[in-house]
């Protein structure tokens, strides 16, 4: 939990990173010390808000050759960089029909036998956009006659396709925003920390990608909960969370670390039960109404083999091996636990106790690292927490050209544009995944070094200066002075 008092001045980012200096020389140089409006969070609270709508309509634009032609161009899709899972599963999982994905009727399970591979989170939202699509469109066709794999074709369903697409986009637009003003208010002197956010090519390009910007909201609400003093909140945020993504749930080995370090039992309690109830209560539908149907997500995880992204899926590929997926899960897994265990080490014996986001990007960066897939909008899933981790344009800009250029080689590699002249092995690909991985592991070693030396982070020098901590915290016991 925070430390810092609510009343400080707001830091000017142009009077203390490097990067953000240098810029502001082309505009009379950095921020006074007198300026007005310092001390307004709030304020920059909205710009960056505002910064947000424009970098998600970017998105948007880079994204409309698909739109205009409903993602029917199977080369487009790649060439462009504009590829998005949401018009696909409209009509593959039936929510063009608006069936209940954990139905268990027979005569739907016979017409969909592939069930929603996602959390239930994802799909209630996506369900529910169908409704709203349908109330949009007023679709008079009689689609349950057809065959499911001509649906796309039918007469009218291209439109009925964008409208639904729009649908999900609003509401994406929507988390995306209100993430981006959590993430200002977690740290009341330094909103401007969210700007890496607010501007990230990363939420521009894989926003629409998929549904993880539900996710990001709830994790982006529990980093701000949690600096706020509220541990039921901080519980419900990731309960709902990993009922929308799995990865939400790693961020309690960071809950756990601070609340060991500083004796925080209650919280540590509030945050486990609230965050379990929030995940019970909203996965219970869906299981009473079709268990298995809600267990596919967890067995479609565990079948998958080595896949886009991972090391693993470079390794089968340059060595020419088949690694079974059973002993990719088992291998997967144990290093996570290890790389779980060394987090849990360092957060114990920091000179001071780490921020819930530097251990939250540690654990989740760490799964990502040694998982059996890493599809390009999971860069999502570090974003907010990364960029209040280290809030430092240099090393954001490093982390995120890495995620930009494996984000330009799957697709590319997805449409066989990387295939090598004299044979089918594409070393360009490998090459992207490489620099992915260096790119989070050089990341992952900054944020080590500023737990190591919590003078070299940014955050931890401002709590020092800060003085006492927020009224209304439970006691803490006091955190020693940085020094080098």
């Amino acid at each position: 939990m925070t430390d810092i008092p609510d009343d400080g001045p707001v830091l000017a980012p142009s009077r203390e990173d490097g990067v953000v200096t240098a810029l502001s020389e082309s505009i009379g140089g950095p921020l006074g010390r007198h300026a007005w409006g310092r001390r307004r969070w709030f304020s920059a609270a909205a710009i960056l808000v505002f910064l947000t709508s424009l970098t998600f309509a970017v998105g948007l634009v880079q994204k409309k050759a698909c739109y205009d032609d409903t993602w029917s161009d199977a080369g487009e899709r790649y060439t462009h960089l504009c590829y998005s899972d949401l018009p696909y599963l409209y009509t593959l999982r039936g929510f063009a029909e608006q069936e209940w994905p954990y139905s268990q009727d027979p005569d739907v399970r016979e017409r969909y036998p592939q069930v929603m591979e996602y959390p239930v989170g994802i799909s209630y939202y996506a369900w529910a956009a169908s409704y709203v699509t349908h109330w949009i469109v007023h679709p008079d066709d009689d689609r349950a006659s057809q065959p499911t794999e001509k649906l796309w074709g039918l007469p009218g369903m291209s439109h009925e396709i964008q409208v639904w697409v729009a649908v999900n986009v609003v509401g994406f637009a929507g988390a995306a925003l209100l993430a981006s003003w959590l993430l200002a208010g977690t740290n009341r002197r330094r909103p401007w920390d969210a700007a890496a956010f607010a501007l990230s090519p990363a939420l521009a390009l894989t926003g629409i990608v998929n549904w993880d910007l539900l996710a990001v909201l709830c994790v982006a609400g529990a980093l701000w909960a949690w600096a706020r003093g509220r541990p039921l909140l901080t519980g419900v945020c990731l309960g709902l969370g990993t009922a929308t993504k799995l990865y939400p749930l790693f961020l309690l080995g960071g809950v756990l670390v601070a609340c060991v370090r500083r004796r925080r039992w209650r919280e540590l309690a509030a945050v486990t039960l609230a965050g379990a109830l929030a995940w019970v209560v909203v996965d219970l539908p869906a299981y009473v109404t079709g268990p298995h149907e809600w267990s596919v997500f967890w067995s479609f995880n565990a079948d998958r083999g080595p896949d886009l992204g991972s090391l693993w899926l470079v390794a089968t590929q340059v060595f020419d091996v088949g690694i079974a997926a059973h002993t990719v899960n088992s291998w997967s897994w144990l290093l996570f636990g290890l790389w779980c265990l060394g987090v849990l080490v360092l957060g114990l014996r920091a000179p001071r106790t780490p921020r819930l986001a530097q251990l939250g990007f540690l654990i989740v960066a760490g799964f990502l690292l040694v998982n059996k897939v890493y599809s390009p909008q999971y860069v999502l899933w570090l974003l907010p927490l990364a960029v209040l981790a280290r809030p430092r344009w240099r090393d954001q800009l490093v982390w995120q050209a890495c995620e930009v250029v494996y984000f330009c080689a799957v697709w590319w590699y997805l449409g066989g544009e990387l295939a090598a002249g004299a044979g089918g092995d594409v070393p360009f690909y490998w090459l992207a995944v490489l620099i992915r991985v260096a790119g989070e592991l050089y990341l992952v070693g900054v944020v080590v070094r500023d737990v190591l030396c919590p003078w070299r982070d940014p955050v931890a020098v401002t709590e020092d200066e800060a003085g006492p901590a927020l009224p209304g915290l439970s006691p803490s016991p006091p955190e020693p002075k940085l020094s080098r």
